[in-house]
């Protein structure tokens, strides 16, 4: 007997389909998009004087390996990613690069700025030493979205130690993504800045 090919076989499954349940419904379109590529976000990141807006990242060798995976992310986001270090997996000091992205925010060369240790802690610590930053320590999708409409932050610190690769994606996506409430919000934020101040003789 002569072997059946894939399209005689369809079309007798479909033969088969239609007397049973009646007329076979019409193929689906193809998708414009194959399934593993992830979707173009929704918020396209605007453009400053014609350039892409400024992410300023960096990490200690505790959140190294997830930096990494996060600047290559952001920058298929549309943003431009200025990587501050560290560039390898040597013990080095957390504060040297806390210290970097948040000033790269303060003096307008970012537009925001997202720092990886080991917890997040530290790093939102020394952060917020630099007149000018708000950062803001995001452990899930709330977090992240409070801290941008509620408090206007602009550095976000993450914990290599206790997210995943998956979840940290989620978190910067939403975090750059989200735009700070006002409202209400803002005369708080004032006051943030204006505690700030008073110890800025």
């Amino acid at each position: 007997m002569a072997a059946i090919d894939d399209a005689e076989i369809h079309r007798i499954v479909q033969k088969v389909l239609g007397q049973l349940s009646g007329p076979a419904p019409a193929a689906a379109a193809p998708a414009t998009q194959p399934v593993n590529q992830e979707p173009a976000p929704a918020h396209q990141p605007e453009l400053k004087g014609g350039v892409l807006k400024v992410v300023a990242i960096g990490a200690d060798h505790g959140g190294f390996e997830l930096k990494e995976n996060l600047r290559a992310y952001i920058t298929e986001l549309g943003f431009d990613v200025r990587d501050v270090g560290a560039y390898n997996k040597n013990s080095v000091d957390y504060p040297d690069f806390a210290h970097e992205v948040a000033s790269r925010v303060a003096s307008g060369k970012a537009w925001r700025g997202i720092m990886i240790d080991g917890a997040g802690i530290g790093s939102c610590i020394v952060a917020n030493k630099v007149p000018g930053v708000r950062a803001g320590m995001a452990y899930d999708l709330s977090s992240a979205i409070n801290s941008r409409e509620h408090n206007d932050t602009n550095v976000l610190t993450l914990g290599a130690g206790l997210i995943g690769v998956n979840l940290a994606r989620q978190i910067v996506k939403t975090w750059l993504a989200t735009e700070f409430g006002g409202g209400r919000h803002a005369p708080r934020v004032d006051k943030i800045t204006a505690v700030e101040k008073q110890y800025l003789k």
